[in-house]
């Protein structure tokens, strides 16, 4: 063997000594991309794909129940808030029979990817002697803020299945009230003073659910390449459930409609 071949060997040698030694340039740069691969599917993205969007409307159609009085006549001081009639907004529709206060989400398919929540609280007013939003969504442990915007007390007391349940007294004027929920359920919520008082709280552990629109719009952004079952939850005409597919910087387009 030549001079030069020998030297050809002894550097190709010290070069794959170089790549399999703890901390090289080369070990270090397969590392970081596998790491990067790594978080890159536990937070819902695939390499090499965009996120997607899953948008689209919720309608009921057929004879509706007109929408009944509130009768406030219990609080003179929700009286005097409203100067007409409240009416009830169980189930609240505009042209077409668009569906507003409709839950959209994904039931399955986001698997076990974690999520950090939103660092900013999620707010839950009590306003005019009514929840608002009535229905609100949240992530898991994120922070909840309750606010009594009234002029009268207020008896927040949500109903979980899978979360603990509390009962706490706002008074007027007092500094909101901070709770957070740590699984997910749809959490009926009610106030023990004013009975007509109806709310909803969802929690999720992912970022992908919406609140239907008055015009019953929805969108889900964001969403990773994937198969998912998409829910849509009402709170009196129950659920209706779509399966798709989303490829990456792809839109898919949903319509669901409650028949009563």
């Amino acid at each position: 063997m030549g001079t030069k071949t020998r030297y050809l060997h002894l550097a190709a040698a010290t070069a794959i000594a170089l790549s399999a030694t703890p901390g090289s340039p080369s070990r270090s740069a397969a590392i970081e991309r596998k790491s990067s691969a790594a978080k890159a599917a536990s937070s819902g993205h695939s390499e090499g794909h965009e996120a997607g969007t899953v948008s689209g409307t919720v309608r009921v159609i057929g004879a509706q129940t007109a929408a009944a009085r509130i009768n406030m006549a219990a609080d003179p001081a929700c009286l005097r808030i409203h100067p007409t009639p409240m009416m009830s907004e169980e189930v609240v529709t505009e042209a077409n029979g668009a569906l507003k206060n409709v839950i959209v989400y994904i039931s399955n398919g986001v698997g076990n990817r974690s999520f950090d929540p939103p660092k900013e609280p999620a707010v839950f007013e009590q306003k005019g002697c009514s929840y608002s939003p009535r229905v609100l969504g949240m992530q898991a442990s994120q922070s909840l803020q309750i606010v009594n915007l009234d002029p009268t007390s207020h008896n927040i007391h949500p109903v979980p299945q899978n979360n603990r349940e509390w009962n706490i007294i706002q008074p007027p004027g007092s500094s909101p009230i901070a709770e957070t929920f740590t699984r997910e359920e749809i959490i009926p919520v009610r106030c023990n003073v004013h009975p007509w008082m109806k709310g909803y709280i969802a929690v999720f552990k992912h970022p992908y659910f919406a609140i239907t629109k008055e015009d019953g719009t929805f969108d889900l952004k964001d969403v990773p390449p994937g198969e998912y079952m998409i829910q849509a939850w009402h709170e009196k005409y129950g659920v209706l459930t779509q399966k798709v597919t989303l490829e990456g910087n792809q839109t898919k387009v949903l319509e669901f409609v409650f028949k009563p």
